[in-house]
């Protein structure tokens, strides 16, 4: 057995004084003769009857441990359910201990078969050499019963961990039980409209909190949802130890000075000869300043410094990480924060989370919130993504805005330096600064007006522009072809491509100018003659959009990723001797309001003049985040863009 490693001293100093109990595990155990019933005619593919979860923090000679226990029963009507849980993985590893594991199927006949040793199998995994554990189930049909449960001895978690309730399926008997020694005490806050935890007031030898549920209704994944984050969860953390009068044991402050000692610690003579060098050749010796600097900086850093899992020291060494370019998430985060502070820009350290995942709760501290890290730059109120490599300065990845998160900043007081923490909100990048612009110059062949001759120009800036813009150059000329060629083809599959070219296409203007594709083609697939008429599918020039179908009442509010603005432009010569009979179709405008502005929009109209049909059908999402009760509202704004996806216009002889 590997042992947990060792807490603070001075966090546990007093245990020796306390009383140590019975595990909880010790005296737990399965009913030896279950009678598990599902209601006649249910046709529900999957029903957990059992979801407990357990955990108890424990003293032994090695530190603080924590014996985590999952006893699950799942009925499983459905081969796709059956095939699913023929393995169920135990979370096993290097630093834990396996003490109890055990198994069983459960017939509809009501035959028990209890899995033996040779059911709970080990692989590695080749890619990570890591060892695993599951169980494998066999002989089970519809109708049967699964039942598993197991204890794992591990460091503890608890300075923030969520258990996490509810899924897509139903469940009945949900509980949750914590177990600790009478001088440490947890808190707890539940979320998703879940009961509170509660404090068992009849155990005395031990503390005990414990939440019971006995259905939870299963959570479909909606679209445009942050489904995950929406799930009935609870998160809990250690407070503080009475034996000791220690307090705020997690608490952001602790966090905030130890983010700062780690990444803000005074480097040598050596060091910062090797950043001066560092900078020289990631600046290429310009005399930069403001965002060109931290740009250059960024660019540089995300093409040629290699960022890797491993757990080396040197990976966070900064002569290290400077000499070999190869780096941890640690020691790529350190390298930017010694250049920024070398060069004299002010910047802060952000922790946050994904709130497709996990939505920062400003008034619960818990470092399972902290799970990512941005680098903020107060003058330009721009964000850094230290290791996403697909995002680049002034936009960081988007769920991690329109979030809170945890602000450290250095600060000075005499001779003395600190981190100070703050907890602010994460706005997201303006919808203006993402934007999908079409320009469309449409014209007909005179002799066959069905042969539409189309110059389009595309383009886009923002998280639209950062899918290629900052890797353009690495991309090889036979796949950028296939790249341009495709804002074409996406129209029409057999489109006649005349001339393609990529405007703006130095990866170093992202940010500052849009990148563009350009291209002119032909095409039969928007005309059709109708008699002496014609039918011009205009509205297929703006390439399929979403169209949102709701058979079912809504039940998660509207999630999006980022906001951001469509320019959409289609001037149309129209054809000699032909008018258009049906102008009014082109305008479509839809909106919802908030506060007295128009947060959604969609906004389709034209211009005549002559034979000259200038049609803007402009859409702008200014709020990612819509509560379900404007969900309808929503809906139909975003399938205004499908609505115009369909106007045909019809040409008729004047």
């Amino acid at each position: 057995m590997i042992k947990p490693k060792l807490l603070l001293i001075v966090l546990f100093i007093a245990q020796a004084t306390i009383a140590q109990t019975e595990l909880f595990f010790k005296e737990y155990d399965w009913e030896q003769t279950p009678n598990y019933t599902i209601e006649e005619g249910t046709e529900d593919p999957i029903i957990a009857l059992k979801d407990k979860i357990t955990t108890e923090f424990y003293f032994e000679d090695d530190g603080l441990v924590e014996y985590y226990m999952e006893h699950k029963v799942y009925w499983l009507n459905s081969d796709e359910k059956i095939e699913s849980f023929n393995k169920v993985y135990l979370p096993y590893n290097s630093t834990s201990e396996l003490k109890i594991s055990k198994a069983r199927v459960i017939t509809k006949a009501g035959e028990i078969i209890e899995l033996d040793d040779s059911k709970i199998l080990t692989a590695k995994d080749e890619e990570t050499g890591r060892n695993y554990k599951y169980f494998a189930f066999e002989g089970v049909t519809k109708g049967s019963f699964i039942e598993y449960y197991y204890v794992v001895k591990r460091y503890p978690r608890y300075s923030g961990n969520r258990i996490t309730l509810q899924t897509s399926y139903n469940k009945n008997n949900v509980e949750f039980d914590l177990f600790a020694p009478k001088n440490l005490v947890f808190e707890f806050k539940t979320y998703n409209n879940t009961p509170e935890v509660e404090l068992d007031t009849i155990m005395e030898d031990k503390l005990h909190w414990q939440l019971n549920m006995k259905d939870v209704k299963g959570l479909l994944n909606e679209e445009f949802s942050a489904y995950d984050a929406s799930k009935s969860s609870v998160i809990y953390k250690l407070d503080r130890n009475i034996a000791s009068n220690v307090k705020d044991i997690t608490s952001y402050s602790k966090v905030a000075q130890n983010i700062y000692n780690f990444y803000y610690a005074e480097i040598s003579d050596k060091t910062t000869k090797q950043l001066k060098k560092f900078i020289e050749d990631a600046t290429e010796k310009k005399n930069l300043e403001g965002e060109a600097l931290i740009r250059k900086l960024e660019f540089y850093i995300k093409n040629n410094i290699y960022i890797t899992e491993g757990s080396n020291e040197n990976l966070k060494d900064l002569d290290e990480v400077i000499k070999n370019k190869v780096a941890s998430e640690a020691g790529v985060l350190k390298l930017y924060i010694a250049l920024f502070k070398q060069l004299g820009i002010k910047h802060e350290i952000v922790l946050t989370s994904d709130r497709q995942d996990l939505k920062f709760d400003k008034q619960f501290e818990a470092n399972n919130f902290l799970t990512d890290f941005l680098i903020y730059f107060n003058t330009h109120k721009t964000y850094l993504s230290p290791v996403e490599l697909e995002s680049r300065y002034g936009f960081p990845p988007a769920y991690l805005t329109d979030n809170y998160g945890l602000f450290i900043k250095e600060v000075k007081v005499g001779d003395f330096t600190s981190g100070l923490g703050k907890i602010k909100y994460i706005k997201p990048i303006p919808a203006e600064k993402t934007v999908d612009k079409m320009i469309l110059d449409i014209s007909f062949e005179e002799d066959n007006i069905e042969n539409c001759k189309v110059n389009l120009e595309r383009s886009l800036s923002g998280y639209y522009g950062m899918y290629f813009h900052p890797v353009i150059h690495l991309i090889k000329q036979e796949n950028k072809d296939e790249l341009v060629e495709s804002f074409a083809k996406r129209l029409d599959e057999s489109v006649n491509i005349k001339s393609q070219e990529i405007l703006n296409a130095d990866p170093e203007l992202f940010g500052i100018k849009p990148i563009v594709f350009a291209l002119d083609f032909e095409s039969e697939a928007f005309t059709e003659k109708a008699g002496r008429k014609y039918l011009f599918k205009v509205g297929e020039l703006i390439g399929r959009q979403i169209e949102m179908y709701q058979e079912k009442e809504r039940v998660l509010p509207v999630e999006n990723e980022f906001t951001r603005s469509y320019f959409r432009t289609i001037n149309i010569t129209i054809p000699e001797g032909y008018k258009i009979a049906n102008l009014e179709d082109i305008n479509i405008k839809n909106t919802f309001n908030e506060n007295g502005k128009d947060v959604l929009i969609f906004d389709s109209y034209y211009e005549l003049n002559g034979n000259q049909l200038k049609i803007t059908a402009d859409e702008h999402y200014h709020k990612n985040i819509i509560d379900v009760v404007n969900f309808e509202a929503y809906r139909t704004v975003i399938n205004s863009a499908a609505d115009f996806n369909k106007v045909v216009l019809i040409f008729e002889p004047i």
